[in-house]
């Protein structure tokens, strides 16, 4: 008898001081109980800009296939995953409005990062209490360039 994978978690969030304006992003990976931060900060950027950066160093630093769980407070990351992302390709990249999708570069990032993986995506409310959460929150603010 086989034993099932173990599941790697990941929690992802992304930070503005202004929007646009410097911005971090930070992923926890817990995989048997060992923890790997990635993260990372830009001078000029957008929330959801940074939102994605995260998803995109948290599955760039995964190094061997496996469950994943992803939880983010983002919906915008997670509508654009499950729900948005194949419409946008089978449109040539193009909103249902026929305009360019924004973040296009990102997207088209965890696109192809995404297809290496069995993902499970999770959406908790920001700023609710959940510990990992709040700690890729503190850790996402931490990296804004000149501090939050």
């Amino acid at each position: 008898m086989t034993m099932p994978e173990e599941r790697l978690d990941i929690y992802i969030d992304g930070a503005c001081s202004r929007n646009p304006g410097p911005g971090g992003w930070a992923a926890l990976l817990i995989y048997r109980g060992r923890e790997k931060v990635v993260s990372g900060g830009e001078m000029n950027t957008t929330n959801n800009r940074m939102e994605l950066q995260a998803a995109i160093g948290a599955l760039s630093a995964v190094r061997r296939r496996c469950p994943l769980r992803v939880v983010t407070d983002s919906q915008y990351v997670k509508n654009g995953v499950e729900q948005w992302l194949a419409r946008w390709k089978e449109n040539g990249w193009r909103t249902s409005d026929k305009k360019p999708v924004k973040n296009m570069d990102l997207w088209q990032e965890l696109d192809r990062l995404t297809q290496r993986f069995d993902i499970d995506w999770r959406w908790v409310r920001g700023h609710s209490g959940h510990p990992e959460n709040e700690r890729v929150d503190e850790l996402a603010r931490r990296n804004i360039p000149g501090g939050a």
